[in-house]
């Protein structure tokens, strides 16, 4: 799969952030309430809404309102795509002129 460097950066910015990293791994015990990420994180609402919005916006994770608050987890399919992009993005290839690059 081919990835743009847009794609690329929007996924990594989700997890260039302490704060997001954090995030990410109360996630990964299963769905949580904005109001419970609130009172684990010590950060104001509209700084928690800012970093799930870059999370969400990666396809990291995956929101849904249930009456005031909405309810976030981590997307399956978003963390694949993340682990191709790694994997992509990270793959050494041989180019022909890499290798005759010094060779006259």
């Amino acid at each position: 799969m081919e990835f743009s460097n847009k794609q690329i950066t929007v996924i990594f910015k989700a997890l260039c952030d302490e704060n997001r990293v954090q995030i990410f791994r109360l996630l990964q015990n299963g769905e949580r309430c904005a109001c419970h990420l609130l009172e684990e994180m010590a950060l104001t609402q509209p700084t928690l809404s800012h970093h799930m919005k870059i999370l969400c916006d990666s396809g990291l994770v995956i929101g849904r309102k249930q009456g005031k608050w909405m309810h976030y987890s981590i997307s399956a399919e978003g963390a694949e795509v993340a682990m191709d992009c790694l994997k992509a993005i990270t793959a050494v290839t041989e180019s022909e002129s890499a290798s005759k690059c010094c060779n006259k």
